[in-house]
This record gives C-alpha cells, sequence and structure tokens, in this order.
C-alpha cells in the first residue's frame, strides 16, 4: 500500500507547523537541499538517538546547503519540549493529522507484539534544490542514518559541483 515517493520524482508539497506553529512549507526551501525525515514519536529512545545525530551533524548538513526538517504526529508544544530537554538544533514539523507522513508513505502498516496497527515507519528522504527526490531510504535504523545521510549528500553536491 505503499505510496513512497522514489528518487528522480518531485517531491509531494507540504504545508504544516514548526514546533514554533510556523508554518512551512515545501516553497520556503526552493533552492537549497532538504532532509525530510519521518519518525514515529518525540523522546523516546531510536528518536532521541536519531534527532541527536541530525543536531550533531547539522553545521555539515548547513555548510553544504540542506535543512533538516524532522516529522512526527506529535504537536508543536510536544516538539518544543523535546528539542528543549535534548538541546536539538534541526527544525520539527508537526503532523497530527498524518498529511504530510501518508504523502510520503511513512504512514504504513507496522506489527508489534502480534497485532497490526497504522504508524509511522522511519523514513527520510533527501530532497534536491530543485524540488525533485535525490535519494529515498523508506525503512530506516535510527543509529547511524544522518551519518548515512550526510555522506550521500556529500556524493550527490560533489557530482553537481563537477558536473
Amino acid at each position: 500500500m505503499s505510496n513512497t515517493p522514489q528518487a528522480g520524482q518531485p517531491a509531494p508539497d507540504f504545508s504544516t507547523p514548526d514546533q514554533n506553529e510556523n508554518p512551512l512549507s515545501l516553497n520556503d526551501f526552493t533552492g537549497q537541499w532538504i532532509v525530510l525525515y519521518f519518525y514515529p514519536k518525540d523522546d523516546t529512545p531510536g528518536c532521541t538517538t536519531e534527532a541527536k545525530d541530525f543536531t550533531e551533524l547539522d553545521q555539515q548538513f548547513s555548510y553544504l546547503g540542506a535543512k533538516i526538517l524532522g516529522v512526527s504526529p506529535d504537536s508543536s508544544k510536544s516538539h518544543c519540549k523535546f528539542i528543549s530537554k535534548h538541546d536539538l538544533s534541526i527544525t520539527l514539523l508537526s503532523d497530527p493529522e498524518h498529511l504530510l507522513t501518508e504523502a510520503y508513505g511513512a504512514w504504513r502498516l507496522k506489527k508489534f507484539m502480534g497485532k497490526e496497527y497504522m504508524g509511522v515507519v522511519r523514513s527520510t528522504f533527501l530532497i534536491a534544490p530543485d524540488q525533485i527526490i535525490a535519494y529515498a531510504w523508506p525503512n530506516v535504523k535510527a543509529k547511524g542514518h544522518a551519518q548515512q545521510v550526510l555522506t550521500k549528500l556529500q556524493e550527490l553536491t560533489a557530482k553537481s559541483s563537477s558536473s
């Protein structure tokens, strides 16, 4: 049932509030790279690891012209607490209706202890400055993932500057 956008396809547009309840949309980032990553829940072990790893590498992403956006169903208020507690530097988007998460195919059937339910599958999309998906990771393990994304961005930006 996954409608996950693939590399080479236009990135689905979005407009959703960040942690400060400012609406952000894809067009706000025209001309820059976006790391759009989906995670299940603020302040859980895997999600905290991933957010802290992206924060640790934030300056390197910025240097390459990339903005990191984390997305979960949590409220803006929950995002503020998460950011404050772990001193995060990244932007978190609130998607309680799962519209953005569904548009990127990250809202999928999950299984846990024999039960099936719908939830956020940890996924990441690297969106090029022309708003085309440059790379997609549809099923991510939190640990070490931020470094994988940075390495891919370094490869892609090196290619585009040498061509």
